[in-house]
């Protein structure tokens, strides 16, 4: 997927991507879980996970897959489980990052708002 040529070195955003902001999942744990409070959306860039709750069906990701992006937009308690089916990289993505990478890439943008549209339908609402 073309978010991850984002993240690799020569492009210019990869700076906005410090290696503080990985984060290493080992197969079957969590991410984050349902209820957990959340203000950061990841990137997935190794391995495959899936989202899961009891509202949804589960959704398989795989590397360039964007979760947890609700989180940005309403920072609150996370409506769905992220677990790692196999050994997985994350790259996490703050409010600031968030808007910086925006500013170069707009592009990301509507990448973030298209799964944002995709997943809302399926999100129970408080």
């Amino acid at each position: 997927m073309w978010i991850l040529s984002l993240l690799k070195p020569d492009p210019p955003l990869a700076s906005h991507f410090m290696p503080g902001k990985i984060h290493r999942v080992p197969a079957g744990c969590a991410l984050f879980e349902e209820g957990d409070a959340g203000d950061t959306m990841y990137i997935l860039t190794h391995g495959s996970a899936e989202i899961s709750s009891p509202a949804r069906a589960v959704e398989p990701l795989g590397p360039g897959a964007i979760v947890g992006e609700l989180g940005l937009v309403a920072p609150g308690p996370r409506p769905a489980t992220v677990k790692a089916r196999q050994d997985c990289e994350f790259v996490a993505v703050d409010a600031r990052s968030f808007q910086d990478i925006v500013r170069d890439n707009p592009a990301f943008a509507l990448e973030v708002m298209r799964s944002l549209a995709r997943r809302l339908p399926a999100t129970p609402q408080g």
